[in-house]
């Protein structure tokens, strides 16, 4: 009953410690993970994979403004769950 009540109770603080989501980065997300974040459905996250494609990498998340259809508002509403890593994109 102690190690059972002792693994419990390490869990629950561990996932009270641990973040509960990683931020998506737009530089190497494919279309299904960009499609998770809010206000982005297929046709904006192709939009993201052909911008990076054709301009490089994002250099800050506000780039992600650059891209035809993502203006202040749905930036607003994405900026907390994206990142800006490396630029390498994943494979499609």
């Amino acid at each position: 009953m102690k190690h059972a009540l002792r693994a419990l109770l390490t869990a629950l603080v561990l996932s009270l410690t641990l973040p509960a989501w990683a931020a998506v980065d737009i530089n190497s997300a494919d279309q299904k993970t960009l499609e998770k974040l809010p206000g982005i459905g297929p046709a904006k996250a192709k939009a993201i994979i052909s911008y990076r494609e054709k301009s490089g990498p994002f250099k800050n998340k506000e780039d992600l403004k650059k891209v035809d259809g993502i203006g202040d508002k749905l930036y607003q509403a994405v900026q907390n769950e994206i990142s800006v890593g490396g630029g390498k994109a994943a494979a499609p």
